[in-house]
């Protein structure tokens, strides 16, 4: 059992195997922080630990795993915490017309429904020793809609609208809430959707089969060629302003996409909204 450190600032991270959580996990360890990094792989897991950071097993779509996780980091820190990052998750393409009630609850299961539960499970801690971080990482499709992407869009717009609320009933508690809102980001995001898209999508059998053959070209090439995509550490800059600064921001835009989209929507009609977004796609879908 490692030794306990009461007083140093601890931080748990879903999402760690890559991308963004791996990086934050090493980020914010260098700046002093005690990471407890988690992913669902146990090879991910032990990578993570020969990696020299303290690792758990944590799946958010198993509620079993979580509560063993989140008992875990209260045993190793005495019931403190400082503060949670919220960012394991995936994207499940396809139209809305072809996604079945049980893939998009899968969806929900890992994005909204696994990351709320586990919010709930360290407030406890948060609430007892009188502050807390928690930082949720959305996306820019958390209030921006693209098409082929409803069920990542449901997940994120979901998760939007209960960090709001949960940043108003938490106020005067000393727990701030934050919400990372990333564009398009170097990582293996893509691999996975393709992944989940050939598991969950019958092609051959929609009425959008001739855009699948475009959306399956998107999903295969590599990650990170996009003009504005940016490292993870475009992410990890903006966490540690949300986890270490006096007054953290509600939100925090990263990318340009995100920055652009939602000046927009500030200024634009629905319909004139959605003829951007659309714009934005075409080559997607023709």
């Amino acid at each position: 059992m490692p030794e306990r450190y009461e007083t140093t600032r601890s931080l748990l991270i879903t999402g760690c195997s890559s991308g963004i959580g791996q990086a934050a996990a090493h980020a914010m360890a260098k700046r002093g922080w005690r990471v407890f990094a988690t992913a669902r792989a146990e090879a991910d897991v032990a990578r993570l630990e020969a990696d020299g950071l303290e690792a758990l097993r944590l799946d958010l779509a198993d509620s079993a795993s979580i509560e063993a996780a989140v008992a875990e980091v209260r045993e190793r820190t005495g019931g403190r915490l400082t503060a949670l990052f919220n960012n394991g998750a995936y994207g499940q393409p396809g139209a809305v017309e072809d996604l079945s009630r049980d893939v998009l609850r899968e969806q929900l299961e890992t994005n909204l429904l696994g990351t709320h539960e586990l919010t709930t499970k360290v407030l406890p801690m948060m609430r007892a020793q009188g502050h807390g971080r928690i930082v949720h990482n959305s996306s820019v499709l958390g209030f921006a809609a693209l098409p082929y992407r409803g069920a990542y869009v449901c997940s994120k717009f979901a998760l939007e609208g209960l960090s709001d609320t949960l940043r108003q009933e938490l106020t005067g508690s000393g727990i701030h809430v934050s919400l990372i809102q990333p564009g398009p980001i170097a990582s293996r995001f893509r691999e996975n959707a393709y992944r989940a898209y050939r598991a969950n999508i019958d092609a051959a059998r929609s009425a959008h089969a001739d855009t699948y053959v475009k959306v399956e070209a998107r999903l295969a090439s590599e990650d990170g060629k996009g003009p504005f995509t940016l490292g993870p550490e475009a992410v990890v800059d903006k966490l540690v302003h949300a986890l270490e600064s006096k007054r953290p921001r509600p939100r925090y835009a990263v990318t340009v996409p995100t920055h652009l989209f939602a000046a927009l929507k500030r200024v634009l009609s629905t319909r004139g909204m959605d003829r951007v977004l659309l714009r934005a796609t075409k080559s997607e879908r023709e």
